[in-house]
């Protein structure tokens, strides 16, 4: 997860982790970060220390008595920020401006000190690699456009929660979300046939969609 209110960086560091695999939600302050805690888990959180509503430092607190791996990304670079930042239990700091690539390794390294670990997921006959973006049905490929297989890591990290429409929509496409539901349904419809979970991929009527595992 990402907790970062502003909209620049926010989208860089959003943008970036989808596409090098990661399953990533953004939230914009630190109480819909919380919120975003209370119904899915994660296997790291980058946090800005200086948010709307909750600070990183308060949901420092939050992540380690959840066992979540945190590294600070903000803007207060001063030598006595970052000691403190570390003495509270982060595992890592990075101060803005950063280079993403310099971001990318850091988030390697704590998911690897962490043992957390990117292995494909399995799911009955369909095999999800979230980092090779590479999914397999009875071992063969299935080819899935960029959105079909970003709307299933949507769900994976929801799994067997009812995601609102707005929400897959927002979270998928980065838009706001106007109630036009055509496009959305559409993909789901298309992700359903292509991978046989049409049982799996459940309507929530008047709410969106649930993935049952």
């Amino acid at each position: 997860m990402v907790a970062e209110d502003e909209e620049a960086i926010g989208i860089l560091i959003y943008r970036t982790l989808l596409e090098e695999g990661y399953l990533c939600d953004w939230a914009r302050s630190g109480t819909e970060a919380a919120e975003f805690i209370e119904r899915a888990s994660y296997s790291l959180a980058l946090l800005d220390i200086m948010l709307p509503g909750i600070d990183g430092y308060e949901l420092l607190e939050y992540m380690k008595a959840l066992d979540i791996p945190v590294i600070f990304v903000t803007a207060k670079g001063q030598l006595s920020d970052k000691v403190l930042g570390l003495k509270l239990g982060a595992d890592d700091y990075i101060v803005k401006p950063f280079q993403i690539s310099e971001l990318l390794a850091r988030v390697e390294a704590v998911l690897r000190r962490s043992g957390r670990n990117l292995t494909p997921i399995q799911i009955g006959d369909v095999q999800i690699d979230l980092v090779a973006r590479q999914v397999l049905k009875n071992g063969r490929p299935v080819e899935l456009t960029g959105k079909e297989f970003e709307i299933l890591a949507e769900l994976l990290n929801h799994k067997n929660v009812a995601l609102s429409r707005a929400q897959i929509y927002e979270d998928v496409w980065n838009e706001i979300y106007t109630g036009e539901t055509r496009t959305l349904d559409c993909h789901v419809q298309k992700l359903r046939k292509k991978l046989g979970w049409e049982d799996r991929i459940r309507t929530v009527f008047r709410v969106g969609y649930r993935l049952e595992v």
